[in-house]
């Protein structure tokens, strides 16, 4: 493979079940029942604003461009309860349960937020208040900035959530190198 297609290809993390996890069972211990939008839309929130600020998301979720804004496919998947994620966690159930497109928790087990810098709960709580304090359609809007619009309703890149500053071109560079190996 050539370095300029080597170049094209997107930024990928490795996704970090166990802070996915550990932040679904948070925002609903902190805030109760959350519909579906506002959740997938917090994290989306917390994972760019640390990405930008850090050089690493929280989750390293595949984003796709949806209707309604970006949708972090596995934290989608992890708050259906799908089986896989129960296995990749080493876990027999969630401490919650999706009913139409509300999460509730089902028991009063306080979240282990062991998974989760400082940093990942701090971009995680400006998500979170970020997401609550807009209306369905202001948090639509507001998710539909030139991250989601270069995506045309398939795969976000990271490339494109990273914000428009005179180092850009170097955090891409050391993000395609380093995203491979990184731990999140």
């Amino acid at each position: 493979m050539s370095a300029a297609l080597s170049a094209l290809e997107p930024i990928r993390f490795r996704f970090s079940a166990a802070k996915a996890h550990a932040a679904i069972h948070w925002m609903l211990c902190e805030r109760g029942p959350r519909d579906l939008h506002a959740l997938l839309k917090a994290c989306y929130f917390a994972d760019k604003a640390h990405l930008n600020e850090h050089y690493r998301p929280i989750f390293g979720a595949t984003y796709r461009a949806m209707r309604f804004g970006p949708v972090p496919l596995e934290i989608y998947e992890m708050a259906k309860a799908e089986p896989l994620w129960l296995a990749e966690l080493g876990v027999n159930r969630f401490p919650w349960r999706l009913t139409g497109h509300c999460l509730m928790l089902e028991d009063n087990a306080a979240p282990d937020l062991s998974a989760l810098s400082p940093s990942d709960r701090t971009a995680l709580k400006h998500g979170l208040e970020q997401s609550l304090s807009m209306t369905f359609n202001e948090r639509t809007a507001a998710t539909h900035g030139p991250d989601w619009q270069a995506a045309k309703l398939g795969l976000m890149r990271y490339e494109d959530m990273l914000a428009e500053t005179p180092d850009k071109a170097e955090k891409i560079a050391y993000l395609r190198e380093a995203a491979p190996f990184m731990r999140l």
